[in-house]
């Protein structure tokens, strides 16, 4: 018999030692409690603070949104029962649903939603887009809010779904009234799970309790809009960072679902037949290099040009262990490939690497050979192995590479320094978005180009924006098409940042899990454990 691999060697022992050490009595029998692995663990608990993917999680759990996308991408009402809006799309009027209460019993009214909307368009791409058009936004009684326009904006419903980045989420106006510069420390909200505070360890595992006061919407479900009916009794997201270790747990029956398994263990998992495995996110990730706008080298933009020229998209995803059947061999678009507003505007020449061209371009932006510090996220499989592999690819092209590791939660603390690679800096680092990250030129958060309070990597161009904001206030769908390749060659120009490799992952559970749905982003609500 031929011998095992590395990695399958430590799964196979790993799988073992578990099933050992896990009682026979709780291998799989706790129905009430829902045991789950996400790609990253629960770091801090605002959802406007940050934009990192475990407080969006946490959020959809503890938090309720006005709006949700469905299935098909469209806005449907979730905590709103009724709106209307004027035959020029100027003035809209919002209703909540009756009995919305918080966990901590008091209802919910419009100045809570209200509060939450002013918070959230402080920091997030779509909520400063959608604050930008607004002419005011005011409280009419305790379930209703009016939004009037100052200029067009063809989404505003769109915009109050908001499900990713800073997510729109509605918390108590105590809190929302929080600045938006400092962070809330306290997870009230109205949603479907109550976070137990007292429960959270960091490192180890966040707790969440079904909210028995929920009302769900009499819909069914459908992508993140519908009724959310809690079948657990709690919900335990343990952080297990180690692939072999979260793949063994889950064949012995110790956890329920890993949201993102390593691409190595996926041979081995499936051929477990008390485990499945299923696309959480049929359109997949793509993997983005975010450069550093503000410092050298990377603030010249035939440096930044030069980036394009170094990353070679299937050998990332190689290098990552993606699966070639879940690969998208290249794809330029900033909106996603196999998605409605795939483009290939402005990415002509850039399919193959070019090493030579791209030292011509680092000559001409007067790179002086100083070290390029290019963040990795250690503790993420997919975003290691591709920092790496780039790094080299980079290192091959003429840069000087300085490559610090770290796990994800220090990273999305260390990207916000604007200060010089030698006071702590940084150049470059590695996110992988979803379709919902993606999805078009308002949502698409590291699109934005804002020049003041932006993301990090702080791109600035006025036309970009001027491009953006065309779209949005365009009614006309066949004319926003046209604008978007516009916007999509001028990203090409400015490159806010650099598209490396789309990619699909398969999620894994327990057989006897029931209820989870391809959402992009993993939700709870209606999953059972039989």
């Amino acid at each position: 018999m031929p011998a095992l691999p590395p990695l399958a060697r430590r799964l196979a022992g790993a799988a073992l030692g578990a099933l050992l050490a896990l009682p026979a009595a709780a291998q799989g029998t706790d129905r009430s409690t829902l045991k789950v692995v996400l790609i990253d663990q629960l770091g801090s608990i605002d959802p406007v603070q940050s934009t990192a993917a475990f407080v969006r999680n946490h959020g959809f759990m503890v938090y309720d949104q006005l709006f949700a996308l469905d299935s098909k991408g469209e806005a449907r009402p979730q905590m709103v029962e009724r709106f209307e809006r004027s035959p020029d799309g100027m003035e809209w009027r919002f209703t909540l649903r009756e009995g919305l209460a918080f966990h901590d019993g008091a209802p919910v009214r419009a100045a809570d939603a209200v509060a939450s909307i002013r918070r959230w368009a402080q920091r997030d791409v779509v909520g400063r887009a959608l604050a930008a058009a607004t002419a005011s936004l005011e409280v009419v009684d305790d379930r209703t809010f009016r939004l009037v326009l100052a200029r067009p904006f063809a989404l505003v419903t769109e915009a109050l779904a908001r499900p990713t980045a800073s997510a729109l989420f509605v918390m108590p106006e105590r809190l929302a009234q929080t600045p938006a510069t400092t962070a809330v420390t306290e997870a009230t909200g109205s949603g479907p799970f109550v976070f137990r505070a007292a429960e959270w360890r960091a490192g180890d595992r966040a707790v969440y309790a079904r909210n028995p006061a929920y009302r769900p919407r009499p819909e069914a479900p459908d992508g993140l809009a519908g009724g959310k009916v809690v079948k657990v009794e709690r919900l335990e997201w343990i952080a297990m960072p180690d692939a072999a270790t979260a793949a063994a747990a889950l064949q012995a029956g110790e956890i329920d679902f890993i949201e993102q398994p390593s691409p190595d263990v996926i041979p081995v998992l499936e051929r477990n037949r008390s485990v499945r495995l299923f696309a959480l996110n049929p359109v997949g990730y793509m993997v983005w290099l975010r450069p550093n706008h503000l410092v050298p080298p990377f603030n010249e933009p035939k440096a930044r040009q030069a980036l394009l020229h170094l990353v070679n998209q299937q050998e990332n995803l190689q290098a990552a262990g993606i699966r070639p059947s879940e690969q998208v061999p290249y794809c330029p678009a900033y909106f996603l490939c196999g998605t409605p507003l795939e483009s290939q505007a402005g990415a002509e020449g850039l399919r193959e690497a070019n090493p030579e061209r791209a030292r011509v371009l680092l000559r001409e932006a007067g790179y002086d050979g100083r070290k390029v510090v290019f963040l990795n996220a250690t503790d993420s499989p997919i975003n290691n192995a591709v920092t790496l592999t780039m790094a080299q690819a980079m290192q091959r092209g003429g840069l000087s590479m300085d490559v610090p590791a770290m796990d994800w939660a220090t990273l999305t603390q260390r990207r916000n320094r604007k200060e010089a690679q030698e006071q702590g800096g940084w150049n470059l680092f590695v996110t992988v978005a979803n379709v919902l990250d993606a999805q078009n030129p308002l949502t698409n958060l590291y699109l934005a180009s804002p020049c003041e309070g932006g993301l990090a990597g702080w791109p600035c161009d006025a036309e970009l924006e001027r491009l953006r904001r065309s779209w949005w206030e365009e009614p006309d769908a066949a004319k926003r098409r046209q604008i978007l390749d516009a916007v999509q060659a001028r990203a090409y120009q400015v490159l806010p940042y650099i598209n490396a490799g789309q990619f699909r992952t398969l999620s894994a559970h327990r057989t006897n899990i029931e209820g989870l749905r391809p959402t992009t982003v993993p939700v709870f609500w209606g999953v059972e454990k039989k």
